[in-house]
């Protein structure tokens, strides 16, 4: 099946130094893609390359199709984000929010059905303000699927939450994935990559270190859970180390 996100070569340097160097990345149709890395390992200046957010300086970056960069305004209609830094007026409703997203889109989906599917129906009138943390990353996502995207990027989406509303965010990804979504989406979090994550990919200074399943990077390292075959890839503890 065709791949919903095909990046090849992709490299993007700033100032002469490289941010990230020939990354390749494919991802088809219903996956679940993790881009792990530490911080300012290039997983940021991937995502708005493959975006259009960002020109490439050499590589192509193809999303259901279609180029970021020359079919930009096409392929949003299409394709869902939400970026951990997402900043919204304190004082505007939840509903009023939803409306604005809506009026975005030629077509979209029912946010009220959305927001109920969520567990937020009964918060609509309510500001944003007045959101638990939990309850504005489920709004994160309602916002990202307005559009009812074929292809959804989600960055550091439960940063903050505790464990149990990461279970329920979890769940409704999980939900999202069995309805054939393809979602590419970067943590911190290694739990949340193992029960999410079909494929991932390591970054370590701009470049893929390990590609593969979950599994494959565990038996390739020397240890027995992500977690810490994960730092052995990026070898933060050393670096951690050496601070």
């Amino acid at each position: 099946m065709e791949a919903k996100i095909k990046v090849e070569n992709l490299s993007k340097s700033y100032a002469g130094v490289p941010a990230i160097k020939n990354v390749d990345i494919s991802v088809g149709p219903g996956e679940v893609f993790g881009l792990l890395g530490a911080n300012g390992a290039g997983k940021s200046t991937t995502i708005e390359c493959i975006l259009g957010i960002k020109k490439q300086d050499s590589g192509t970056v193809s999303v259901l199709g279609m180029s970021p960069q020359s079919d930009r305004k096409k392929l949003f209609e299409r394709v869902g984000v939400q970026f951990q830094e997402a900043n919204y007026q304190d004082r505007i409703r939840v509903d009023e929010l939803c409306e604005v997203t809506q009026s975005l889109y030629k077509s979209s989906a029912d946010y009220k059905s959305l927001l109920k599917q969520f567990g937020l129906l009964e918060k609509s009138k309510s500001l944003i303000s007045e959101l638990s943390g939990g309850q504005k990353q489920r709004l994160f996502i309602v916002l990202a699927l307005i559009p009812k995207p074929e292809v959804v990027f989600l960055d550091e989406l439960t940063t903050g939450l505790d464990t149990k509303a990461r279970r329920e965010v979890w769940k409704y990804l999980s939900d999202l994935k069995r309805e054939g979504l393809t979602i590419l989406l970067t943590s911190h979090f290694m739990d949340e990559v193992e029960t999410l994550c079909d494929t991932i990919a390591i970054l370590k200074k701009g470049e893929i270190i390990f590609y593969g399943s979950v599994n494959e990077a565990i038996e390739s390292s020397p240890y027995e859970n992500l977690e810490d075959a994960y730092l052995w890839y990026a070898e933060e503890e050393n670096e951690n180390e050496n601070i």
